[in-house]
């Protein structure tokens, strides 16, 4: 099975320059917009920078000689003293004194700055939300700066330059000469303030030209957004689900091209990191800058990769200390990305046989990994001769100890919480027997006997279940046939959320964790719930 390129959920359209207003229909989506906006104002023009009371700023940056240290054992810079290089001045910071740097006309800006060759500069302005853009009333407005810079540039925000992995343009480096596009604000209001630094880069670097820095372009683009259409439906079998999913909520698409969304967690610092196991590949989604690749070759690089149907990266989620874990299913292991970059395995084995193909992973709060290892990954599943357990287990992990906790299941799949963990749920992938398993937990970490929540193996259809998720009042959220199954914490059906496809997995997001996001076979979407979900627990 294979998919289409990753996009989002807005279309795009050609690019409007200049101060307009349009009265017509605007982008749809929740990336950075990037069709006909409602409004621009061309920072490079005298009426635009005092319409926003923006004043543009400008010093060269020069490289210097500073003093460091060669990366250690623990490939950090502990190693011994060495000289390296840094750039001066370090503008980017919101409170920066830039009082006794130039003051540029913004008609000059196209004006050929640096000196030079390999060279770098800054370009700082304040802008202001006016009351008015022409007769375009910016009142709730999304707010997107654009500059092209000729020939790279990272632009800084209220003192901030995100730098997640995976990210490409935006903020950062986007290209030669192409536009960096950063959404200064949602639901703008007029006075509303931005300081805006820009570090400007002559290149290429390893082939400096014989050149200058200047700006191609800069403006403010104006969108006042439609919320997105909603699609498929909230089948509703119990009062009680109205506490739970408001009524009126609406499931939104968000994005698309995947060929079979997994394993979905939610970074703080504002993504959703989510597996594509087909392709081999962890993508990173966000609402300004839609999807990008977050980690290529997420589970396997075998020379036989084509043997595999889903050889990638599934579970995601965090440890205590915000490290990504991994459920690796090609390499029948799982892993843990350091700050550094590093990947340390942390299980690939038990009792000296390879694990099947680990699933689905969450922490307990105590640093207790837990995960399950059905054969799902395995190019022939449990007829594979790559196959060295004989049962598909429910595992946990501390301190360099594996311990099989059970393997009572054909095909332990999903895996969550209740929110004293007391209990572990565990979903099972076997059309014979669709059923959430509770095991209590003990005092140790270990896990007594399980026995079944809530059976779904009358429900019709081929599905069984896939992923699970828990709220903070212990409502699951289970991926069963034909949708998301709001099971209450007495074993109750309350409903089902419908997507137009089957989602496989789910995660908390947004900053108050009642967003519920849904990983499905091509799409991912998305829903407002009344109850925040239990997210992994990372020390602050």
């Amino acid at each position: 099975m294979t998919g289409g390129s990753i996009r989002g959920a807005a279309a795009a359209a050609a690019l409007l320059f200049g101060l307009s207003s349009s009265a017509g229909a605007t982008p749809v989506g929740l990336t950075a917009p990037e069709g006909k906006p409602d409004a621009i104002v061309d920072l490079r023009t005298a009426g635009g920078a005092r319409l926003v009371r923006g004043a543009w700023r400008y010093s060269n940056a020069s490289i210097v000689e500073v003093d460091f240290n060669a990366a250690g054992a623990d490939m950090r810079p502990s190693g011994s003293p060495i000289r390296t290089h840094d750039v001066e001045p370090k503008a980017g910071a919101a409170d920066f004194d830039d009082s006794a740097w130039k003051v540029l006309d913004p008609t000059t800006l196209e004006g050929r700055r640096s000196t030079g060759r390999v060279a770098f500069n800054w370009y700082r302005v304040n802008v202001t939300v006016p009351e008015k853009v022409g007769a375009f009333d910016p009142t709730g407005a999304t707010l997107v700066f654009e500059i092209v810079v000729d020939d790279y540039a990272e632009v800084w925000v209220d003192g901030q330059l995100p730098r997640p992995l995976g990210q490409s343009g935006g903020p950062l480096v986007a290209g030669f000469n192409v536009p960096n596009r950063v959404v200064l604000g949602r639901d703008v209001r007029p006075g509303q303030q931005f300081q805006i630094a820009v570090f400007g880069i002559n290149g290429p670097l390893s082939d400096p030209p014989a050149n200058y820095i200047w700006i191609r372009s800069a403006t403010l683009k104006f969108y006042q957004l439609e919320p997105l259409p909603g699609v498929g439906e909230v089948v509703r079998l119990d009062p009680a689900l109205d506490r739970i999913i408001p009524a009126g909520a609406r499931i939104e698409k968000m994005a698309e091209g995947f060929t079979f969304g997994e394993g979905p967690v939610w970074d703080p610092a504002g993504a959703l990191l989510l597996s594509d196991p087909n392709e081999n590949t962890i993508y990173r989604w966000t609402e300004d800058g839609g999807v990008t690749v977050f980690r290529a070759n997420s589970g396997y690089s075998g020379a036989d990769i084509g043997q595999y149907r889903q050889p990638g990266s599934n579970g995601l989620t965090f440890d205590p200390e915000g490290r990504l874990t991994i459920a690796e299913h090609g390499n029948h292991r799982i892993s843990r990305l350091e700050r550094n970059g590093v990947l340390t395995v942390l299980a690939d084995s038990y009792q000296g046989k390879r694990l099947n193909s680990p699933n689905d992973l969450v922490y307990r709060s105590d640093g207790t990994l837990y995960f399950t290892d059905p054969p799902f990954g395995l190019p022939e599943f449990f007829d594979d001769p790559r196959k060295e357990l004989p049962y598909s287990g429910v595992f946990s992990w501390r301190d360099g100890r594996l311990r099989l906790e059970a393997s009572d299941l054909v095909g332990p799949n999903g895996v969550a919480f209740s929110p004293d963990e007391k209990f572990l749920y565990v979903t099972n992938w076997d059309t014979a027997k669709k059923v959430v398993m509770r095991y209590p937990v003990e005092p140790d970490g270990s896990l007594g006997a399980g026995e079944v929540f809530f059976d779904m193996t009358s429900a019709p259809g081929e599905e069984a279940l896939d992923g699970i998720k828990v709220d903070q009042a212990g409502n699951l959220y289970v991926s069963g046939p034909g949708g998301a199954w709001i099971i209450s914490p007495e074993a109750r059906h309350l409903g089902t959320i419908e997507a137009p496809e089957l989602p496989a997995n789910f995660a908390w997001g947004d900053a108050d964790g009642r967003t519920l996001y849904m990983t499905a076979r091509t799409g991912l979407y998305r829903i407002r719930t009344a109850i925040p979900g239990i997210r992994p627990a990372m020390a602050s």
